[in-house]
């Protein structure tokens, strides 16, 4: 946890450190998105798809943080406000999808939701610990965060909602889980857009 650049929100990801723990990063999410989404149509789970989604933005957008680093604070800012609202976007397609599936509800295959959980929580645990000593940069830096720690929390909603779905043999655990994973989508895109909406008007 040393360096100062680690504690404050001037960071801009100017570290060959924390630009090599984004590589990790990125791969351990492209790799989740592969497997969770194919989890998720094998065992129709909203939540496991919901969360699938979500590795699949973050692999992207962390991409696009790697390469604005060392760019203008404009450029920082508006690739964090184009992120903001990309994960916006990504919140309200689960909520409305989520919706669907309220009137056209199926039972999950909880097993496959557990065990794809776990495995999706191990992997979130590792890049949220990859990440935690850069957690306060700007908001192109602090967005990556945000996401992994999304993910993390997402895995123990999914793994609730397995155990929920297989305790009451109901679909209705995966369908709230996944709602809830929509509104903390769109939580933090707020925090993010905000953010970067204030950089910059500090910058200009």
């Amino acid at each position: 946890m040393s360096g100062h650049h680690d504690h404050t929100s001037n960071f801009e990801g100017m570290s060959a450190d924390y630009k090599r723990r984004l590589w990790i990063v990125i791969a351990l999410n492209a790799t989740m998105f592969l497997v969770e989404m194919s989890a998720g149509h094998l065992a129709q789970s909203q939540a496991l798809q919901a969360d699938a989604l979500d590795f699949l933005g973050d692999a992207l957008t962390y991409g696009i943080s790697l390469a604005v680093i060392g760019k203008s604070a404009r450029i920082r800012s508006a690739v964090a406000l184009a992120k903001g609202i990309s994960l916006a976007l990504m919140g309200a397609w689960v909520f409305g999808s989520t919706l669907y599936r309220v009137f056209y509800l199926g039972l999950p295959e909880a097993s496959i939701m557990g065990s794809v959980g776990v495995l999706a929580l191990a992997t979130n645990v590792a890049s949220v610990l990859l990440l935690l000593r850069y957690k306060d940069g700007d908001a192109n830096v602090r967005s990556v965060w945000l996401c992994s720690r999304n993910d993390a929390i997402g895995n123990v909603a999914v793994i609730i909602a397995a155990l929920a779905v297989w305790g009451t043999a109901t679909g209705w655990p995966d369908v709230i889980v996944a709602a809830v994973m929509a509104g903390l989508f769109l939580s933090s895109a707020f925090q993010i857009v905000t953010q970067a909406l204030h950089e910059r008007r500090h910058k200009a």
